[in-house]
């Protein structure tokens, strides 16, 4: 784990603390510092969020200093969830966690093998040549839903190779999940979490919105959205045992509030390094980019949120990965997956780093502060 945590120097940034006897806080980045802005006005970053100008709220309110971002970060360093110390937290809090998957072309195809071979990760690659050998690179610049787009799946079709993934993938409809319930999310430093069941799986380098609950998206944050490949392949049913797991969803460092130096245009060009680091010596490096994108994000915003479906506290949504690794780790033809103690790091220029080191579902600590919790410690501390 980095000893530092990076963060371009410009920019309005938001995020939350666990302060040891108090409990969560609202902070805010100043010259490499951390100040905590929790108030009345300002209880949770959903409160601040439904502001017509969350960046501009932020320049006005003074904060309590909390140390340097190094220092904070060097104490967030593996805490999971250690309520004794000082360390960061996923940088939402009241918003329901969404997630869209199959926007990129290229990580559907990897979607549509996962499906035709069944989760076996051995019979991937087998199945790999004869998808692209129908399919090639000609789905990369479709835009979903397009006359183009229906042309392609009617030749798919033909040839005996539609699957589901393409219908979300080039159809008028996205795939729109909730990842992970309200305030389950881990931060920066934390450890991640893979169901024990699984034995491919990979992480996903994501941009995440923060929308409010109108549906304005009001900034953004990175986000390492764990795929279980072979459970998910095994059956489209079992999304929600692939997905929602204990420490699976990773958010930060902090959300960059939108302002004069950073908007939704930036958020459409933007691109997306990842690094794995094992302790047995693997390296693997990935990229991800906004640019081949098959649908605008503004476009999955309009399907989350709307009149078909509300959120009033908000919500985060993952917008989907180029990112699907197929090199091999250790048996060839049987591509990539996690071990323990894997260090992923996603990094972008505008947003900062996400880190997380890789441990089992099942050996992470318990989440155990929900809603409730919040809402009587929030009470107790004169927020409500």
């Amino acid at each position: 784990m980095p000893a530092a945590l990076s963060l371009p120097r410009s920019g309005t940034f938001i995020g939350r603390v666990w302060r040891p006897g108090i409990g969560p806080a609202v902070v805010t980045v100043r010259d490499g510092a951390l100040y905590d802005i929790t108030c009345r006005e300002v209880p949770t970053v959903t409160d601040l969020l439904e502001s017509d100008d969350p960046a501009e709220r932020v320049h006005g309110l003074d904060g309590e200093p909390l140390g340097s971002l190094d220092e904070i970060a060097a104490s967030s360093r593996d805490h999971d969830r250690d309520t004794a110390r000082l360390h960061l937290l996923a940088p939402c809090d009241l918003q329901v966690i969404k997630a869209c998957g199959v926007t990129f072309a290229r990580s559907m195809i990897e979607r549509v093998i996962e499906e035709k071979a069944a989760g076996n990760p051995s019979l991937a690659a087998k199945v790999r040549d004869r998808v692209t050998a129908i399919i090639g690179d000609s789905l990369r610049d479709l835009k979903a839903g397009s006359p183009a787009a229906v042309a392609v799946k009617a030749a798919l079709v033909e040839e005996g190779i539609w699957s589901q993934y393409l219908e979300v993938g080039i159809g008028p409809d996205a795939e729109v999940f909730t990842k992970a319930p309200v305030l389950s999310s881990v931060g920066w430093g934390a450890s991640v979490g893979l169901h024990p069941i699984s034995k491919w799986n990979n992480p996903e380098p994501e941009i995440v919105l923060a929308v409010d609950s109108q549906g304005r998206v009001k900034g953004a944050t990175l986000g390492n959205d764990v795929n279980l490949r072979d459970v998910e392949g095994r059956s489209a049913l079992l999304l929600g045992k692939a997905k929602d797991n204990n420490a699976s969803s990773a958010l930060g460092p902090f959300i960059r509030l939108f302002d004069a130096t950073y908007g939704i245009d930036d958020i459409r060009t933007a691109d997306l390094d990842l690094a794995i680091r094992g302790t047995d010596g693997f390296a693997m490096s990935g990229k991800s980019t906004m640019r081949e994108i098959s649908r605008d994000p503004l476009d999955l915003v309009a399907q989350t949120i709307g009149r078909h479906h509300q959120y009033p506290d908000g919500l985060m949504l993952f917008m989907g990965t180029l990112f699907a690794p197929v090199e091999d780790r250790d048996m060839p033809g049987e591509g990539f997956t996690h071990k323990i103690d894997d260090v992923v790091t996603i990094s972008n220029p505008d947003l900062g780093t996400l880190t997380n080191t890789v441990t089992l579902s099942t050996t992470s600590p318990e989440w155990t502060f929900g809603l409730s919790a919040f809402m009587r410690n929030l009470a107790v501390r004169g927020l409500l």
